[in-house]
């Protein structure tokens, strides 16, 4: 093989490799954006909760001292 033929079987060897990492990375950002989008879903549901919660402690009568003090 001459260097010509040499270093295109490199370049292709190289863009090869490159071409699978690029999908391993997009597999993976794929993933990553399910449990982003799972851990939103849980957040917005764990503030809805949060803020029923706050709305009925506010309906609760207030602390008053005991009559002992």
């Amino acid at each position: 093989m001459s260097e010509e033929e040499n270093r295109i079987t490199r370049l292709e060897e190289m863009l090869a490799h490159q071409g699978r990492v690029i999908e391993e990375l997009s597999e993976q950002l794929a993933s990553q954006w399910k449990v982003v989008e799972q851990t939103r879903a849980k957040l917005d549901r764990l503030t809805e909760r949060f803020l029923a919660l706050e709305e009925q402690s506010l309906d609760a009568p207030a602390i008053t001292r005991p009559p002992h003090y």
